[in-house]
């Protein structure tokens, strides 16, 4: 199985979601009914592919991409369930995937996400994601960073 000594590794990053224009990278799949009159955007669910990069910028060295859903989970407060493979196509980790399980509160300056598992060099990967929005704007979409700390082997 290829099994070494466990490692621990730190991954940064910057995630960008773009929702409008002519390449968005997330798609609102389903909504909640018309008579559904919540702020917080309840019952939508959005599919993403997302480029990952090294800078914050959306010019900045693409690593990676997101790819999976998230889900507006909450009725009162704008509160995504997310499942993302973070797929990675550059460097020591080219090939490898990482997967991220939960509850993102967006009115929260830092949220944490659970590693949930991975594949390649993230065989038997655990561990936790923390992310920070840099900045949402309807006509650029959302930059977020991401500090992820992943057991593997």
């Amino acid at each position: 199985m290829g099994i070494k000594s466990e490692t621990l590794s730190h991954l940064h990053f910057y995630f960008h979601d773009i929702g409008l224009g002519s390449n968005p990278t997330a798609i609102q799949v389903a909504q909640a009914a018309t008579t559904n009159s919540s702020s917080s955007l309840f019952g939508a669910v959005a599919v993403i592919d997302d480029r990952l990069t090294e800078g914050p910028q959306i010019s900045s060295k693409t690593v990676g991409r997101a790819q999976g859903m998230y889900i507006f989970a909450d009725s009162t407060q704008v509160a995504l369930s997310v499942l993302y493979n973070f797929v990675f196509t550059e460097g020591k980790f080219n090939g490898s995937v990482l997967s991220i399980l939960g509850r993102n509160l967006m009115s929260s300056a830092v949220r944490e996400l659970v590693i949930v598992g991975g594949s390649g060099v993230f065989r038997f990967a655990r561990g936790y994601a923390e992310t920070r929005t840099i900045n949402i704007s309807m006509q650029t979409g959302a930059v977020a960073e991401y500090n992820l700390y992943v057991f593997h082997y």
